[in-house]
């Protein structure tokens, strides 16, 4: 029989971080949002650079596992290391989470082809697991219910400001360094938030036995990595292969469930699961996440391969997008103090639908203005619905919890992500080889600016219109995820509010 709701964690907890004072915690919030940002920008900034890694280490076929592999791993060690917080306390988890982090950055920054670089930034998605949820714990634990609106607006800001420096520098250093220092510049950033959360943090933790759930972490390892392969690969596999990875992946999340059911201490406590707020809160996480990467990853690509335009311009119109996602956030924060948690996330659901469907007229012909309009009303969705949804998860449970609630919350957001990378990008090479068989290797040509001036123009305008196509239909699926998170949204409760529980 599974425990009793709260019992597995409550029986071995560590002691409650002493309460900072003003000083104090306001040097807390700074280590992480810096640390926040250095997670965030990871994204964006290879989203932006992606298309001149393509050109020097080739690999085209591998484009989506850059991506995927990165949320893939980071998804499965989010669960990880947000049990192991509330077991032995945020600070040790938060320093080896950021290490292996930046080892991995390192090592992407010194990758040799387009298969080592995926192999890297699986190491750095293992490291980058710790980085958000565990800085979104101390959070909660330094300030008070309704003092979270407000700082998680914060918080969901950095991914606005990240999203709008990171392309830009990305684009910047590609232009006038390499895209492997792009990989490195997080490195400083990294080294800072460790030693700001050393110094001013300070957490006392009951040395006890703990019975780690390695099982189910290789569990939860094994099904999602067998689904989004299947995904990723659907369009190349052989129907037995398929089939095997498929049942393989499904087979892993029933025994998992069991497991969890039965283990004195899960990784995936699912009496968590039984609150209406965290279920909500979780799936519109999950849906949103893979609407923002099904956009966000096929964007600047879209504006560099479909329209022939520059790195910096597909820098740009990827950054509209934080811009109005780093003042939504805050709007967001204070707007639910006033009104409710489900109105906050309906305007966000609202905008989420509305910027995909600009996406989906998009056109070659429409330059990169229309492109930056849609992505400016999808940062006001993500702003309302990031702050929103985590807020209302951190005010559902206590502090003993609240470590496994809000690593369950991102882990289904990077799962989302994953699925959003893996699925658009399925569909994306899909729609290639309808479209054009041979095309699918070509259409990398376009993304270098001189081999693209020097095709002939039937060639070219052919592979444009095959690159358009297919991102098209990807950009359809992605306002499927959009309009997902807006029902979603409206399974809030109706008056729940941070001064309201």
């Amino acid at each position: 029989m599974p425990d009793a709701p709260g019992e597995s964690l409550s029986r071995t907890q560590p002691t409650m971080p002493e309460q900072p004072d003003k000083a104090r915690r306001r040097l807390v919030l700074a280590a992480c949002l810096i640390a926040t940002f250095m997670a965030a920008v990871e994204s964006t900034i290879v989203a932006t650079i992606i298309p001149t890694i393509v050109s020097d280490l080739g690999g085209f076929n591998l484009f989506t596992w850059v991506f995927t592999v990165y949320l893939l791993t980071q998804a499965v060690a989010i669960p990880v290391y947000g049990r192991l917080a509330d077991l032995y306390g945020r600070k040790p988890v938060f320093f080896a989470g950021t290490a292996l982090f930046l080892i991995g950055t390192i090592l992407c920054g010194s990758a040799w082809s387009m298969l080592s670089l995926v192999l890297f930034r699986a190491v750095q998605g293992c490291g980058a697991g710790a980085i958000q949820p565990i800085a979104a714990t101390i959070l909660g634990d330094i300030y008070t219910p309704a003092e979270r609106g407000r700082i998680q607006g914060l918080v969901s800001s950095v991914f606005g400001v990240s999203a709008v420096i990171g392309p830009s520098l990305g684009a910047f250093l590609v232009a006038h360094v390499s895209w492997r220092v792009v990989f490195w510049v997080n490195v400083p950033i990294g080294i800072a938030a460790i030693i700001m959360i050393a110094v001013f943090l300070r957490e006392s933790v009951q040395h006890r036995r703990h019975s780690i759930d390695w099982a189910g972490s290789l569990l939860l390892l094994l099904a999602f990595g067998s689904l989004m392969l299947a995904l990723v690969q659907s369009g190349v596999l052989s129907g037995p292969t398929l089939a095997a990875l498929t049942a393989t992946g499904v087979i892993a999340l029933v025994a998992l469930y069991f497991h969890e059911r039965s283990t004195p201490e899960p990784m995936l406590p699912l009496e968590l699961w039984r609150i209406r707020v965290i279920i909500v809160g979780s799936l519109g996480n999950f849906t949103s996440g893979a609407m923002m990467m099904g956009v966000s990853a096929f964007l600047p690509t879209y504006v560099q391969g479909a329209m022939g335009r520059g790195a910096i311009d597909g820098g740009l119109v990827l950054g509209a997008m934080s811009v109005t996602w780093a003042f939504a956030s805050i709007a967001a924060g204070r707007l639910m103090v006033r009104t409710s948690y489900r109105l906050v996330a309906i305007i966000g659901g609202l905008s989420l639908s509305t910027g995909c469907a600009m996406l989906v007229a998009l056109s070659p012909a429409d330059g990169p203005l229309w492109a930056s309009a849609g992505s400016l009303v999808i940062g006001i969705g993500m702003g309302c619905c990031s702050t929103t949804f985590i807020v209302s998860i951190q005010a559902s449970v206590p502090w003993g919890q609240r470590g496994a609630a809000t690593s369950s919350s991102m882990f289904m957001r990077f799962v989302g992500q994953s699925v959003g990378a893996s699925s658009c990008g399925a569909v994306l090479n899909v729609s290639m080889r309808h479209l054009d068989p041979g095309a699918v290797n070509a259409v990398a040509q376009l993304l270098d600016l001189p081999t693209r001036r020097a095709m002939a123009p039937d060639r070219l305008a052919h592979l444009t219109d095959v690159m358009a196509g297919s991102l098209h239909n990807a950009y359809l699926l992605a306002t499927g995820f959009a309009v997902l998170t807006l029902v979603i949204a409206c399974q809030l409760p109706a008056r729940l509010s941070p001064t309201r529980h």
